[in-house]
């Protein structure tokens, strides 16, 4: 059975929220092309920041991948 693909933020390909490299991953495109996307709508006044903000809040997270990754870090900042 094919895993359904769903839209979520994401916790390895991020800047701030994670809501461009999520989308990137769900349309199989390269984040950075989103990233762009975003500037110019926000840099001609269509809006981009406020449907960042708007995605970034109505977005689920995406699951961590490795809990083993998550100890690592901690361990790292101790």
């Amino acid at each position: 059975m094919a895993q359904e693909k769903r839209l979520m933020r994401s916790t390895t390909d991020r800047w701030f929220g994670g809501v461009c490299g999520g989308l990137g991953d769900y349309f199989n495109i390269d984040s950075t092309v989103i990233r762009v996307v975003f500037f110019l709508l926000f840099w001609f006044g269509w809006g981009g920041a406020l449907v960042y903000l708007v995605l970034w809040i109505v977005l689920p997270q995406e699951p961590a991948a490795d809990i083993g990754i998550v100890q690592e870090t901690s361990q790292i900042a101790e």
